[in-house]
């Protein structure tokens, strides 16, 4: 299905380094084991493992980007707010995203699941919500540029924070 909304997908090339590490260790166990194909078992092993850990840890994220991609965004909002509350909770999966979910994205979870509040807030006509989401974005995650660019785009200073701006409604504990 394609979808008429942006996605963006960064791709930060060193995260690759550690995720061929262990398609290498792989194949050197499954040769030492003495399998029929190395290669094949490994990567079979290795894809298997890459869509489970994708399926099951960000399940939250997930379900908002299939929202997201048919531009149900109100009902994506509380995905990616799970997905952040569950990413803060869990900081170092997301920091660790290369092995743990062998995610080779440039950017957290975290910085993706504000960023599509935000998204999601100004799809809805909730610029000023947005704004402040983009801001928060700016305050946790300073320099995306995503959120610079979104903020430039809603005429809005990317610079400024409003340091006494409510959180957004949906970041509850």
């Amino acid at each position: 299905m394609t979808s008429s909304v942006p996605i963006v997908r960064q791709v930060a090339w060193f995260s690759v380094v550690p995720q061929l590490a262990l398609l290498a260790m792989l194949v050197s166990l499954s040769n030492a084991l003495n399998f029929g194909n190395p290669l094949f078992v490994s990567a079979i092993f290795y894809l298997s493992l890459s869509f489970m850990l994708r399926f099951f840890v960000p399940r939250a994220h997930r379900k908002g980007i299939s929202l997201f991609k048919q531009e149900r965004f109100a009902e994506a909002l509380p995905y990616f707010r799970s997905s952040y509350d569950f990413f803060s909770r869990h900081n170092w999966v997301d920091r660790w995203r290369s092995i743990t979910i062998l995610s080779s994205s440039r950017i957290s979870y975290r910085e993706m699941a504000l960023l599509n509040i935000a998204f999601c807030l100004g799809q809805t006509g909730q610029q000023k919500l947005a704004v402040i989401e983009y801001q928060r974005v700016l305050k946790e995650f300073p320099g995306s540029k995503l959120a610079e660019t979104a903020l430039r785009m809603l005429g809005e200073n990317s610079t400024s924070t409003q340091s006494d701006a409510p959180a957004s409604d949906g970041a509850a504990s």
